[in-house]
């Protein structure tokens, strides 16, 4: 198991590698100032549980945009790790016996101090993981409202009181904290993921520890560097909240750790799996956030116009490196022409829209890594020799930096292998349908079920693809694309997706363990089901 988490956790990234020269460091230049702002220095620790330090191998973050080295990080090792889960548990003492509504506080606190970093914190993420600037200040902004979310579950959370069979009896639900939670997080939203989990689990009354992509290991300084300081100013211990960078020998300690109670895991499937299989050996609990093979079904009388539109952003946004990004466009018969057409067109007025992720204006930034470009002309590849044709893109851009073209491909049926794998790249494919009914099956029958979303103006296939045998995914949507979900309600998908839910409705009780009570308050003992032991 151990050397699969190895061999896909932690690829070898041009984006990451062994510590160089202090000369070109972006930090050190006046266009990227923003990065001292945020407390980052040439050279920082990656781990901390109160006080920063770190043992483990000094890595240096590389910008995809331009390749150029931004800041180094001295990443932690397993007996860091350890050090940190003893000072979590230790800080777990104090922080569940605070009421709910105090530790709501702080997270309210750590809202207004993300407020304060909106704007160098999703400059650092544009920056580091590749996405355009709006959307890495986006990223910060849902971290920020899962806050406000978490300030209002403190004084909401709680159980049920339930009619008892027996006279004189009451019966409960009380949940309460589960104590460390464990979040391994993606290089794709580096920020936000880590707050939808901690803000809420804070609430409950759990401490946590965070490990980051290796790719991204500034944004993760960064951010914790901010809850820090929330935490030192309300003379709390700072292991409420820690950090570990590290590698997939980090990843694996987590998950194999019966320290900690639950381990939030957000990445690929294949590593999804490992990890659950390692968290479920020791019978912890796993919360899982994988992959999706998503699909814009569009019905015959769909408006054309709204879904070029929704499916641009679907498609190309993050340069196609959301869980979320729409991977599948199923089209009636009847439109299928007009939609290429659209799409092809759309597609082709967007390039001039392309360029580094800080520059005003620009729509479409880079691949986050070789590794992906690498997947990305694979995918291609296949394509061909499958007998697809590309409409569209299909190329590594001749610029600096990781950039490919937004590709579309058509010709190819819906069952092809290649359609029913996941490609972490701008690549959709458009598969002419016949029927709505004949495009929930298409949807239904890739391994994934993330997101999904079906544009018509028909009430009846509405609610049939709300329904039973509609989709079954975790977020299912009407003439809206498949990314760009809100915060209040739960995020997360079924089938291998991994069946997690974080951030908004009940997903906060994931990180509380739930427990029935009954009181007897009177002198007999009646025992249910009118049992009679006498």
């Amino acid at each position: 198991m151990a050397p699969l988490l190895t061999r896909v956790v932690i690829p070898r990234f041009s984006l990451l590698t062994r510590a160089m020269s202090s000369a070109g460091y972006l930090i050190n230049e006046p266009k990227y100032a923003f990065l001292k702002e945020l407390g980052l220095q040439e050279n920082n620790k990656g781990v901390y549980n109160g006080k920063w330090f770190g043992n483990g191998e000094v890595v240096t973050s590389m910008c995809p945009a331009n390749k150029r080295p931004i800041a180094q990080v001295q990443q932690g090792t397993v007996a860091d790790l350890d050090e940190c889960i003893r000072a979590s548990q230790e800080a777990w003492q104090m922080w569940a016996d605070m009421p709910a509504p105090q530790r709501g506080e702080i997270v309210r606190q750590i809202g207004e101090a993300l407020r304060q970093k909106l704007e160098p914190l999703g400059q650092l993420v544009a920056l580091e993981m590749g996405k355009i600037k709006p959307e890495g200040i986006g990223e910060v902004q849902e971290y920020v409202d899962i806050c406000d979310f978490a300030v209002g579950l403190s004084r909401s959370v709680g159980g049920s009181v339930l009619p008892s069979e027996r006279p004189g009896h009451a019966l409960m639900e009380n949940w309460n904290p589960l104590g460390i939670v464990g979040v391994i997080t993606a290089f794709n939203f580096p920020v936000a993921v880590y707050g939808w989990n901690s803000a809420v689990a804070m609430v409950c009354g759990d401490t946590l520890i965070w490990k980051g992509a290796p790719s991204t290991p500034l944004v993760s300084v960064a951010t914790t560097r901010i809850v820090a300081s929330v935490l030192e100013k309300n003379n709390l211990p700072g292991a409420v909240s820690s950090l570990c960078c590290g590698g997939a020998d980090v990843g694996s300690a987590i998950a194999k750790d019966e320290r900690i109670p639950l381990v939030s895991f957000t990445g690929s499937t294949k590593v999804g799996k490992a990890v659950a299989l390692m968290v479920q050996e020791r019978f912890g609990k796993h919360l899982l956030e994988l992959g999706g093979n998503n699909a814009i079904i569009v019905d015959s009388d769909a408006d054309p116009e709204m879904v070029v539109r929704a499916a641009l952003f679907a498609c190309v946004g993050t340069a196609g490196q959301r869980c979320t990004t729409t991977r599948r466009l199923i089209v009636h018969e009847a439109l299928y022409d007009t939609i290429v057409e659209g799409l092809v067109k759309a597609y082709r007025s967007f390039m001039p829209r392309v360029g580094d992720p800080l520059d005003e204006g620009v729509l479409y930034g880079p691949m986050h890594s070789q590794q992906g470009i690498d997947g990305y002309l694979a995918t291609l590849e296949e394509v061909k020799q499958l007998g697809g044709k590309i409409e569209f893109g299909g190329k590594v851009m001749d610029r600096e930096g990781h950039y490919v073209e937004p590709t579309i491909v058509t010709g190819l049926p819906h069952d092809s292998p290649v359609v029913h794998r996941e490609t972490f790249a701008p690549i959709v494919y458009i598969l002419r349908c016949p029927s709505v009914d004949q495009g929930i099956k298409w949807n239904n029958e890739v391994k994934q079920g993330l997101s999904s979303s079906l544009f018509t103006q028909n009430l009846a296939n509405v609610f049939k693809w709300l329904g039973p045998k509609g989709s079954d995914c975790g977020i299912i949507n009407v003439n809206i694309p498949t990314n760009g979900a809100e915060i209040g309600g739960a995020f997360g998908g079924e089938k291998h997706t991994g069946g997690g839910r974080e951030s908004g409705s009940d997903a906060w009780k994931q990180y509380m363990r739930r427990s029935t009570c009954t009181i007897n308050y009177t002198k007999e003992l009646p025992l249910a089901q009118g049992i009679k032991f006498e």
